[in-house]
C-alpha cells in the first residue's frame, strides 16, 4: 500500500516551556536534573538515544528504580533490539510527553547528551513511516548474504539522491533507505521533505562546562564504576543474545569496545582502555555539537547553582 508522504500531521506541535539540560556524558546532567525536578516538581524526560532501549542500563547511566520513584521519568525502555528506533519516533513521543505534562500544568525537564533528540523536539523532524520488522531484517539478511555493495547498487536504483549521501558500507542506511521504498513505494527523500511545522515552546538551554582534562577524569572513573556495578555482566548477556552489532544501540560508545573481549580477540584490559578512549572521544564530539547550540546557556562546572537560578527565573516567567 502506498502512503502519502505530504499528509497533515495526527496532531498539531506543542507550545508552552520546557526545559533542556544537555552537555557531555560523565557532565553531572543526571544528578542535577534529579535535584531540580524535586524542588520545582518537574517531571525529567530522557533525552538519551541508548536509555531508550531495554537491556541497555548501567552503560547507559539509565536512571534505577531509586530515582524514578522519586521523580516521574519519561520516554525510557522504549523499546528493545532488533527494533530500531528513529529520532523521527523520538520527537513524535516526546511531543505527546510535552503536551501531557503541559495538560498536567507540569514542565518537562528533557536531560541527556543526544544532540539530535533535543534538535528533534524543539525543531520538528521529517515523519517516517512505520513498517513491518521484517522488511529490515530481510534486507538485512539479503546484505550478509550478496553484500552491502549490491544493496547500495540496489538503492541507487529506487532512491539515487539518498545512495549518493551514504557509503556503500553503511549498512544500516542501506537497510533504512531501501526498507522505506519497499514498504511505502515512496524513496526516503521524499520523506525527508516533509519537514512538520516547528512548535511554538518557549525553551531554557542549559549545559555545564568542564575542564577537558576533569572532564576525562570523570569518565574514566564513571567507567570504572560501572564496572563495578556488572557492566560485564550486562555486555554479556547481550553478546550472548546475538543481536545484529549494526544495531545503533549495540555500536553505542561503552558497549561496542567490550564486545571483542567477549569474542576472544583482546584482553578485558585491552578492550577497558578502547571503551575509555572512546568515550573520551565522544565526549569532545558532543561539546562540539552542543557549541554551535543556539541560546545555550553555559554553566560552569564549579557554580551548578547558577542552574537553579536560572531554571528559577524561566519558572517564574512561564507559568501554565
Amino acid at each position: 500500500m502506498l502512503i502519502d508522504p505530504v499528509s497533515p500531521l495526527a496532531e498539531a506541535p506543542p507550545q508552552g516551556p520546557v526545559i533542556f539540560l544537555m552537555g557531555p556524558t560523565a557532565s553531572g546532567k543526571s544528578d542535577v536534573g534529579m535535584a531540580l525536578a524535586k524542588r520545582y516538581s518537574l517531571e525529567i524526560v530522557n533525552a538519551d538515544s541508548v536509555q531508550i532501549y531495554r537491556g541497555f542500563s548501567i552503560g547507559a547511566a539509565k536512571p534505577g528504580d531509586e530515582e524514578r520513584s522519586q521523580v516521574r521519568h519519561h520516554l525510557l525502555d522504549r523499546v528493545a533490539p532488533p527494533e530500531v528506533y528513529s529520532a523521527d519516533r523520538y520527537r513524535e513521543e516526546a511531543w505527546g510527553v510535552i503536551r501531557d505534562c503541559h495538560s498536567r500544568r507540569v514542565i518537562p525537564l528533557f536531560v541527556g547528551g543526544s544532540g539530535l533528540y533535543f534538535r528533534a523536539v524543539e525543531c520538528g523532524l521529517a515523519t517516517m513511516p512505520s513498517m513491518d520488522p521484517s522488511i529490515r531484517e530481510g534486507l538485512r539478511q539479503e546484505g550478509l548474504r550478496w553484500g552491502w555493495p549490491a544493496l547500495h547498487d540496489r538503492l541507487k536504483q529506487c532512491d539515487p539522491e539518498l545512495a549518493q549521501r551514504i557509503p556503500e558500507g553503511d549498512s544500516h542506511r542501506i537497510v533504512q533507505g531501501l526498507a522505506v521504498v519497499t514498504a511505502t513505494g515512496i524513496p526516503l527523500t521524499l520523506w525527508q521533505q516533509r519537514q512538520p511545522p516547528p512548535p511554538r515552546l518557549s525553551v531554557l538551554k542549559l549545559a555545564f562546562s568542564w575542564p577537558r582534562a576533569l572532564l576525562y577524569e570523570r569518565i574514566d572513573a564513571r567507567f570504572d564504576q560501572m564496572l563495578a556495578l556488572g557492566l560485564l555482566d550486562e555486555i554479556e548477556t547481550l553478546w550472548k543474545a546475538g543481536y545484529d552489532r549494526d544495531h545503533p544501540a549495540m555500536k553505542a560508545v561503552g558497549y561496542r569496545q567490550l564486545f571483542p573481549f567477549f569474542d576472544g580477540h583482546c584482553t578485558l584490559d585491552m578492550a577497558v582502555d578502547h571503551a575509555k578512549r572512546e568515550s573520551r572521544r565522544y565526549a569532545k564530539r558532543q561539546v562540539t555539537w552542543f557549541k554551535r547550540e543556539p541560546e545555550l546557556m553555559i554553566i560552569p562546572w564549579d557554580n551548578q547553582s547558577l542552574v537553579f537560578d536560572r531554571v528559577e527565573a524561566f519558572l517564574g516567567r512561564n507559568r501554565l
